[in-house]
This record gives C-alpha cells, sequence and structure tokens, in this order.
C-alpha cells in the first residue's frame, strides 16, 4: 500500500516538527533551557538557605547537623548529604568532628543572603502595604534574586539601615554584623524599664502571635509578673500576658537613667482629652509603609503641637487640630503617635 503525502501537508509536518524542537532545545528560552535553569536557582536556594542556617546556629553557640539542615532547606536527609558534600568541595564548609561549619567563604556567602534577606524585610516594612507578618516569607522569595550592586542600590534607597524591621542587624557590604545587645524578656527584673530591640520572626507560628500582640521594636516595656506560666508586663498603656515559649522570642534592653527622667514621659495621641494639646514625639515603630507616610504628609512631625478638639458622637474617630488644619484620625491611628502633653 503506497502513501503519498503531498507537498504541502509535508511543509505542515515539517513546520510542526521545528516548531516542537525549537519549543524543547531554543537556547535559554526552549523548555529544556528553563528546566536547567530551574534546577540550577533550586540548587542555589538550597545551598543559601542552608548558609543562612549553618550561621545562625554558629551565631547562637550551636551545632547544625544534618538533620537541622535538612528541615531548615526542606528536603530529605539523603538530599542534604548530597548537597553538604558539594558545598564541602566548593570550599564553603569545612567538617569540624562530623558538624559542618562555615569556611571564611561560606561566611562571606551567608552573610550576603542575610543582608538580603534583612534589606527586602526593612523595604517591604517602608515602602509597600504588605502585613507584617507576611514579610518574613516575602522576603525568602527575593532573597535569593539580588546581586550585590541590587543590594547597594536598595540600602541607599532605604538610607542605609543597620537593623530589619524586627530589630535583627543587617550586616554592612564588608560583613561586619553588630548585635541588638538585648535579653530575654523573661530575664527582665520585676518593674525595669526596657526597650524591646528585636522579635524573633521564626518561627512564623509564633512571631505572628507577637504580632497580633501588637509588640514591635522600640517599645518601653516593664514587667509587673514573671511565673513558669506566665510573663505580665505593660507596654503603651497596654496590658499583655505572654507564655514563656512566646516571651522567649522577644528580646529588650534595660533603658539607662537619662531615658527615665519624668522630662521624657510619653503619653498616645488618644490620651488627649477634648481641648488639650500636645506636643508630637514621634511615631509608633509599629507605624510603616503608607500608613506612616500619610501620618507624616499630614504634618505629624516631631515638634508639631497637636490638640484634640472634636470627637464623634460613637467615640471615633477624633478631630484635631494641627498646624492649623483639622483632620480626622482613628484611634487605631491615634495611640501611634507619641506625644508629650502639658507643654
Amino acid at each position: 500500500m503506497n502513501l503519498t503525502i503531498d507537498p504541502f501537508s509535508a511543509l505542515i509536518m515539517l513546520t510542526g516538527v521545528t516548531a516542537l524542537a525549537a519549543l524543547i532545545f531554543w537556547p535559554e528560552r526552549g523548555l529544556l533551557s528553563r528546566l536547567r535553569q530551574a534546577g540550577r536557582m533550586r540548587s542555589r536556594v538550597y545551598r543559601e538557605d542552608a548558609l543562612k542556617h549553618i550561621h545562625k546556629a554558629e551565631a547562637k553557640g550551636r551545632r547544625a547537623t544534618l538533620q537541622s539542615i535538612a528541615g531548615a532547606v526542606g528536603i530529605s536527609l539523603d538530599e542534604t548529604a548530597r548537597l553538604v558534600g558539594e558545598m564541602t568541595e566548593d570550599g564553603l564548609l569545612v567538617d569540624d568532628a562530623g558538624t559542618p561549619r562555615l569556611t571564611y567563604t561560606g561566611r562571606d556567602a551567608a552573610l550576603h543572603i542575610i543582608r538580603a534577606h534583612r534589606l527586602w524585610e526593612r523595604y517591604l516594612a517602608e515602602e509597600t502595604g504588605f502585613e507584617e507578618a507576611d514579610w518574613h516569607n516575602q522576603a525568602e522569595q527575593r532573597e535569593h534574586n539580588l546581586s550585590a550592586a541590587d543590594l547597594e542600590a536598595l540600602a541607599a534607597r532605604l538610607g542605609h539601615p543597620t537593623h530589619d524591621p524586627h530589630g535583627d542587624p543587617i550586616p554592612d557590604p564588608g560583613g561586619e554584623l553588630l548585635t541588638h545587645g538585648g535579653q530575654l524578656l523573661g530575664t527582665l527584673p520585676i518593674d525595669q524599664p526596657a526597650r524591646i530591640v528585636h522579635l524573633e520572626d521564626e518561627p512564623g507560628a509564633i512571631y505572628a502571635q507577637l504580632v497580633a500582640e501588637g509588640l514591635h521594636p522600640g517599645q518601653i516595656v516593664r514587667v509587673t509578673e514573671n511565673t513558669p506560666a506566665r510573663i505580665h508586663f505593660w507596654t503603651n498603656g497596654d496590658e499583655h500576658i505572654l507564655a514563656p515559649i512566646l516571651a522567649d522570642n522577644v528580646f529588650v534592653r534595660p533603658l539607662p537613667v537619662e531615658e527615665l527622667t519624668p522630662s521624657n514621659k510619653t503619653h498616645r495621641l488618644t490620651d488627649l482629652a477634648l481641648g488639650e494639646s500636645g506636643r508630637v514625639v514621634a511615631l509608633s515603630a509599629g507605624l510603616r509603609g503608607q500608613e506612616r507616610r500619610r501620618l507624616l504628609d499630614l504634618g505629624l512631625l516631631p515638634g508639631t503641637e497637636v490638640t484634640a478638639e472634636l470627637r464623634s458622637p460613637g467615640g471615633d474617630p477624633t478631630a484635631y487640630r494641627i498646624r492649623g488644619a483639622t483632620i480626622a484620625l482613628r484611634a487605631e491611628q491615634a495611640r501611634l503617635v507619641k506625644i508629650t502633653s502639658g507643654e
């Protein structure tokens, strides 16, 4: 049986085969090339996540293990063993009595990815409307795509910050890493005023609970009760109770004597009674992104006098006189404005 294919059909078939081959083998854009790129990117992410984990363990005086690395990276023990072996061959790690430790090259690579993560979290906090609980996961996705030049441009845009929004120090371009110098909230003596300097953002479930409590670096805290079951403290005029497992993720630094003088005592804007005036000291560290810029644009700058003029029948919002203009602020916004009163 003879099968004949007319020239037009042959052309169609040839065109289809050529298109399919191009789809698969086209340099940089073909399916095969993209699969290779995805594989290389996945390998890079595994390496950088492992470097971060090992650096964090070493910074805390702990020993990273294959099991802990596997958990941090999200791969099997066999894959982790191969990953650690490859990183050792590449000079990023050394075997120290069965424990992988960073070489100088490995430490530099770890600090680059840590710098990328913390700068990106700062960007999310200051420049976007992402919720605070989302900053960490968003930074985890972006940190692997930032070059050294990208980081310098981002740092310059943000004003070369030294800490991320959780209080973690941001490594400088040379790899210098400051410490927050804080102690665990649970070790603070009763009735000793202190400032929150760091909130641990991992694990995410615990950090989300701290965010729900309204805690932020920069807040002044005072512990009133400390038992094995709970830690009772006050901050920003609000009462908080944390289980020790949560409190172990809050780091504080006792206030120096000069910050405890009555002249430095601050209140919240919501504390003003109608007709009373106060002077803006600062905006809360918990006020970030677009909402922070909006209040600054309205004139709520340090030194500005504010007067409570009118409150709605329901009690919220309240109208305030600021620089000759009257603006309405909800209580949830006004409570984030720190003032001194009676001046």
